[in-house]
């Protein structure tokens, strides 16, 4: 399923209602392969209230949850799958960024996929981005991927364990040669998180929006 037009209308959450978010940076909340836009909101009372927060639904459905493409080690997976992915959100974003004076990601496992896809289709359209646990997708020099574009100005914040049982060794190579050559880094590791999200992380990840973003 590659055409966006067959995607089903957006379901999103958001951290405050219609009336308190115009004005507000906005930050787009991915979730990982199997959850939904339930997945990551807790985190937005763990991060600087002074943004507003959007979490979206992946489009496809894939058991009890979502997917916003096919596993990478699946015979369903192309790089158009997550082309349509991206273009879902970007279509969905268009629509509500005039309202907000920046957007950046946070994405999640496969969220963190869609986040820098993103970022890599549209350089110019975010502050920021932040990738927990998860990974980058070769383009294999797909056009619509405009990495030559990203001169390492934009701050990517990526954390991960290195136990992490998910995500493999092929794609964290490829991950960290794409982030040296593209974006400003922040990385981090952490120790017992796993596949998953700690507390510390969020405190670090609250303190680099805040640097990267707001205090911009």
């Amino acid at each position: 399923m590659t055409d966006a037009q067959v995607f089903p209308a957006p379901v999103v959450l958001w951290s405050r209602p219609e009336d308190q978010r115009t004005g507000k940076p906005l930050l787009v909340l991915l979730h990982g392969y199997g959850a939904n836009e339930q997945d990551l909101l807790s985190l937005a009372d763990m991060l600087p209230e002074d943004f507003v927060v959007a979490s979206l639904r992946a489009p496809l459905a894939t058991g009890p949850g979502f997917m916003w493409f096919p596993l990478t080690a699946s015979i369903e997976y192309t790089l158009d799958a997550v082309k349509a992915g991206a273009g879902y959100v970007q279509d969905w974003i268009d629509n509500v960024k005039a309202d907000h004076p920046s957007v950046t990601l946070l994405g999640f496992s496969m969220g963190m996929a869609m986040a820098t896809t993103l970022l890599r289709q549209r350089p110019a359209d975010y502050a920021a981005v932040v990738g927990l646990s998860g990974f980058v997708v070769n383009a294999d020099g797909d056009p619509s991927f405009k990495d030559g574009e990203l001169d390492g100005t934009v701050p990517l914040f990526w954390g991960r364990d290195q136990q992490d049982p998910v995500i493999t060794p092929d794609k964290i190579d490829y991950t960290m040669g794409w982030v040296r050559g593209h974006v400003k880094l922040t990385k981090v590791l952490y120790t017992g998180m796993w596949h998953g999200i700690n507390q510390q992380e969020i405190g670090h990840v609250s303190e680099f929006l805040t640097h990267e973003v707001l205090n911009k």
